[in-house]
């Protein structure tokens, strides 16, 4: 688990993540644990908020990146940063479960 003084390489950058049927923005804060996200595309567009994240080096670039929305749907993204790749493991407030796979890129 990351240590609380420690920072991820991502903290102060945006990313889009885009998938088959769903494009995201992720704005990591430069603290380390809050998120901003915005749905762009997809199902679920126009959905917004802020969350505390939790997050895990995996190798190399890779990072396992953990939280709980407002609605209490949780979500999981393997993000490759080097790759630019991105998988994603979340559970919606309708209890349906998806797993995407797509690209990452710096914004």
């Amino acid at each position: 688990m990351n240590a609380p003084t420690q920072l991820p390489p991502f903290a102060g950058k945006t990313f889009e993540v885009r998938y088959d049927g769903l494009t995201a923005l992720n704005a990591y804060a430069d603290d380390g644990i809050h998120m901003r996200y915005e749905i762009t595309e997809g199902t679920f567009a126009g959905a917004t908020g802020e969350v505390a994240y939790t997050w895990q080096h995996v190798a190399g670039e890779l990072y396992a990146i953990s939280w709980q929305e407002a609605d209490r749907s949780t979500v999981v993204h393997l993000d490759d940063f080097a790759a630019g790749t991105s998988r994603s493991f979340f559970t919606a407030l309708s209890l349906d479960f998806y797993r995407l796979e797509g690209s990452l890129r710096t914004l």
